[in-house]
């Protein structure tokens, strides 16, 4: 994901909006880019060094909130463009957080589990000063987890006295909160299921394909699998496997988790395939919910789905996106789509802030509502004015972003 292709998706919104250069300008450019070099004392001795970012994007309507994502393609220009649409992705869903991003450029397979926590704890050492409960609230994102951020909420600890609210995305140990390691999915899944309705499909029977088994993409297919959807592909890093029978669901998931390598591939009962033939999969719901960039316009020109859930960001190349939605595929977009993270993170820092808990039935009672009136609201804009989701979507946010940063003052 590039920030040029966020801000082109912006621009098609502000555009229609006539919102105005200045405006514009500020809604593009971020308020603070944090880089840092983080070195650590590897296991044999030996010195690692790796480049840390911060990005703090906009603030207009509370703290910052953003992942923490570790991985070797990592960059500034991909965490301001992460930083940039988690702005507009509080703003769709209505909860009062800005957007940030961060991420260290490194590959955690490589590094032992006492390596990732002094790689950890380094870099919140260099960070500290620029977060808080109250002005920047970084969460697990790709290869970081609830323990990544235990160790994030100690370290800060030591400079700041007890600050659970520090980070969300904890252990429930730690002053997490129940629901929230399947709050993404789930809102995944949701979407999927209200689009799928909306486009006159069945979801009892409905047949989907995930690429990216992982925290986001084994919940939401196990929440569609539930509703009577069948997956019939599926892949990872490791490769694709396709069943048209359809996946046991939960045998899947077991077998990555038990999985050294984290994949699906050697899952019995199905037939391996390259990613342009899962790619191509003739299903109702394709869910790409691994790396962002992966649909690109040659990608899109051989998709058979009538439906695309965003679960990763930024999956969808402008591009990609015209060529598909000129074909009448229907794609709910990552800062709608995805959002269910962050609307439960937001649950879990209001319970930290208050010392006062609820149950997982509560949280996902609070979460749907929210989540429901995000997607009808942009739902709504889409039909009435014939735009695409992704555009009403950014019409959405860019309208509550740029109010509140007029009100509060240029």
């Amino acid at each position: 994901m590039s920030f040029e292709d966020t801000i082109r998706y912006l621009f098609n919104a502000t555009r229609i909006m006539d919102v105005g250069d200045r405006i514009e300008k500020l809604l593009v450019t971020p308020e603070r880019q944090v880089k840092v070099e983080v070195a650590i004392e590897m296991d044999d001795g030996s010195l690692g060094v790796y480049e840390g970012f911060r990005v703090q994007h906009n603030d207009a309507r509370g703290p910052y909130k953003g992942g923490l994502r570790f991985h070797h393609e990592v960059d500034q220009d991909e965490v301001n463009a992460l930083a940039s649409l988690m702005t507009w992705k509080t703003a769709v869903v209505g909860i009062p957080y800005g957007g940030a991003k961060g991420g260290i450029q490194v590959d955690p397979r490589g590094l032992s589990l006492a390596e990732l926590e002094r790689l950890t704890r380094k870099f919140t050492d260099k960070i500290e000063v620029v977060i808080g409960p109250q002005v920047d609230i970084p969460a697990p994102d790709v290869n970081t987890d609830g323990q990544t951020m235990a160790w994030i909420m100690d370290q800060y600890s030591k400079y700041h006295g007890y600050s659970p609210a520090v980070v969300t995305g904890k252990p429930i140990e730690l002053s997490g909160s129940q629901g929230r390691v399947a709050a993404t999915g789930r809102g995944v899944a949701l979407c999927g299921l209200w689009a799928l309705r909306d486009l006159g499909i069945d979801p009892a029977g409905a047949t989907f394909a995930v690429q990216g088994l992982g925290n986001v993409g084994s919940w939401a297919s196990r929440i569609l699998a539930d509703a009577g959807a069948r997956l019939v592909a599926v892949g990872d890093h490791g490769g694709y496997l396709h069943n048209p029978e359809g996946f046991d669901v939960e045998a899947l998931i077991a077998h990555v988790e038990e999985n050294p390598d984290r994949s699906v591939m050697g899952f019995a009962g199905a037939d391996e395939i390259d990613f342009d033939t899962f790619i191509a999969s003739e299903v109702d719901l394709m869910i790409p919910a691994a790396l962002g960039g992966v649909i690109t316009k040659p990608v899109a020109e051989t998709m058979r789905c009538k439906l695309i859930v965003e679960g990763a960001n930024g999956p969808t190349k402008p591009d990609a996106h015209d060529l598909l939605v000129e074909r009448g595929v229907m794609i709910v977009p990552d800062i709608l789509a995805n959002a269910g993270g962050v609307t439960c993170s937001y649950f879990e820092w209001v319970q930290n802030n208050q010392h006062f808990y609820w149950s997982e039935k509560d949280v996902n009672d609070r979460l749907e509502p929210i989540l429901r009136k995000a997607y009808e609201s942009v739902n709504e804009i889409a039909t009435a004015r014939k735009f695409d989701h992704r555009t009403a979507a950014f019409i959405m946010a860019v309208r509550e972003v740029g109010k509140a940063t007029v009100m509060r003052g240029i």
